[in-house]
């Protein structure tokens, strides 16, 4: 079966959402695991419950970023993963890794990139006056944010929005876009171009 290893950092709402695909069979994979730079985030407790192989390391244990990386990702490496989603991992990773798993690993970001790379998007398209503003799933490359798109989802700026209901209603997006693509992945599509999610939540050409 298809192989997904998790990275996440933080509440884990999006690998909520791939295990009950898995449990469902919704999603024809397996998890292997599930990999944090905090112990005690809600993505780890979740993994945990779920019965799913976790490993959380402290980054000031280490004595340098590449230092770090090399042995989270050799921990990626031993579960034999045929994806490594990256789904609220907060740290920015090092080349050496990236190049060593470019080509399986994908990452979720909150915007419609090429546009907003980075942190604090929500404010950021706020602050632009943007009346549209998303997600993104991309192949993961050395330069931050910005490896090939293999699909988006659009929603509207509204009057009267804050960052926090903006992100509110980007977040809903995000776990059908990403479920949708790991699905894809998983049966083999290859993504020659960017998709869209449609209003129905399934993936179409981008116009």
């Amino acid at each position: 079966m298809f192989r997904i290893a998790v990275l996440a950092s933080g509440r884990g709402s999006n690998l909520h959402v791939l295990i009950e695909a898995s449990r469902n069979s919704e999603l024809s994979a397996q998890i292997v695991g599930v990999f944090s730079d905090k112990p005690g985030c809600g993505a780890v407790a979740l993994a945990r419950a779920a019965g799913i192989a976790t490993v959380a390391l402290l980054p000031r244990n280490f004595p340098s970023r590449v230092a770090y990386d090399e042995a989270l990702f050799s921990e990626i490496a031993a579960v034999q993963p045929d994806l490594i989603v990256c789904a609220g991992y907060m740290r920015i990773l090092s080349e050496n890794v990236v190049r060593r798993f470019q080509d399986r690993m994908i990452n979720l970001h909150p915007s419609l990139l090429p546009k907003h790379p980075g942190l604090d998007t929500h404010s950021r398209v706020l602050a632009a006056g943007e009346s549209e503003h998303g997600a993104s799933v991309h192949r993961v490359i050395p330069a931050l944010d910005a490896g090939p798109v293999l699909a988006q989802a659009h929603v509207p700026v509204l009057a009267g929005d804050t960052p926090e209901s903006l992100a509110k209603r980007v977040q809903a997006r995000e776990h059908p876009l990403l479920l949708r693509c790991v699905q894809a992945l998983a049966a083999g599509q290859t993504f020659a171009s960017p998709m869209r999610l449609n209003d129905t939540d399934q993936l179409e050409p981008a116009a």
